[in-house]
């Protein structure tokens, strides 16, 4: 239950099917343990959508028992493409695929159906930002970090001296669409991998489960033919392919170990760009078994290069509590926002 009279900020975590909702107090305390989840109404439309969002809040709210007017800052994520100001790109996007949601402004709406500051992140961002607060602690405004989430497609974020780079325009931290060298990574008579981007080669067409699908399956299916996911539908068989990598199947450890090494060929582009103090992985991928997940993560490991120097000082972790992670993330951005503006003047312009 909340701290009476602490004032707090409500981190609110908008995906495809449900709103995630948390809440921390300016002294930096989380009032919910686990997941707090409603229907998103994403595909009802914007109108619809910030509706949840609001009850998402009101929620929250209620069952930590701390009143609406101790909230001072709400944060919130969704899914990309969108600007640094939470407008969704004007081409729309796989979750807000409804033309009302092209170039919709979900930040400012939200703001002013709550009457409150929204800060905005994407979800990979928000997810970055969470396991770096994580993992460095008192310490996590001195440090930098790079996280790459795997999931459908491959979202991540960069963290300089504890804040989210977001970029001129909100596009930084778009991971999935940097170019990698292939020399090396495909198997023999390995078709050069797509992205539904338009990019080939790209770090999302190969560590995503899309890039499975699309790309890697495909290719695998003809170096063991008689693989029982052979019979499966290629959506299905995509998504079964992670249970088999944790029995130690074959085929679906070649498959991840090229996953691990595409992230590892990111990373070493990440050292050469930021020289981050630690890389983190996230994602379907490490939501596994622990031993494939240790497997997955000293693969990533190998296939980073890194100076000696760099080395010495870096580490390589998992994102943790996924499923909270954007919620989470997006909290401690508007704790933040409000730590660093002054009371006299407005959060948001």
């Amino acid at each position: 239950m909340g701290s009476a009279g602490v004032p707090v900020v409500v981190g609110l975590d908008n995906g495809g099917t449900s709103n995630n909702a948390t809440v921390l107090t300016v002294d930096g305390r989380f009032l919910v343990d686990g997941l707090l989840e409603i229907p998103s109404e994403v595909r009802a439309g914007p109108e619809a959508a910030i509706e949840a969002l609001a009850r998402a809040l009101d929620g929250a709210l209620a069952q930590t028992g701390v009143p609406r007017e101790l909230v001072r800052a709400v944060g919130l994520d969704t899914p990309g493409p969108a600007s640094a100001a939470g407008v969704i790109s004007s081409r729309g996007s796989t979750n807000f695929s409804q033309p009302a949601w092209r170039g919709f402004d979900v930040r400012g709406a939200l703001e002013r159906r709550l009457g409150l500051p929204v800060i905005y992140h994407n979800d990979g961002n928000a997810a970055a930002l969470y396991a770096h607060h994580v993992f460095f602690g008192a310490d996590a405004m001195s440090r930098s970090s790079v996280a790459a989430i795997v999931g459908t497609g491959l979202g991540g974020g960069v963290v300089e001296s504890g804040r989210v780079i977001a970029g001129a325009a909100g596009m930084a931290g778009e991971l999935g669409h940097v170019h990698i060298p292939l020399n090396g990574l495909l198997g023999p008579g390995q078709p050069e991998p797509t992205c539904a981007c338009g990019f080939t080669g790209d770090v999302e067409s190969v560590a995503s489960l899309t890039g499975i699908e699309r790309n890697l399956l495909p290719y695998w299916l003809t170096r063991y033919p008689d693989h029982p996911l052979a019979a499966e539908p290629l959506a299905r068989a995509a998504k079964l392919v992670r249970g088999y990598g944790e029995q130690g199947d074959a085929l679906a450890r070649d498959l991840f170990a090229q996953q691990a090494m595409a992230l590892g060929r990111l990373f070493t582009v990440a050292a050469n760009f930021t020289d981050p103090h630690a890389y983190f992985v996230g994602g379907g991928v490490v939501e596994a078994a622990p031993e494939f997940r240790d497997w997955f993560l000293a693969t990533v490991r190998e296939h980073t290069v890194l100076r000696e120097e760099q080395a010495a000082v870096a580490t390589f972790a998992l994102v943790p509590e996924r499923d909270m992670a954007g919620a989470r993330g997006v909290a401690i951005a508007a704790l933040e926002a409000l730590r660093t503006v002054p009371e006299s003047r407005p959060l948001v312009a």
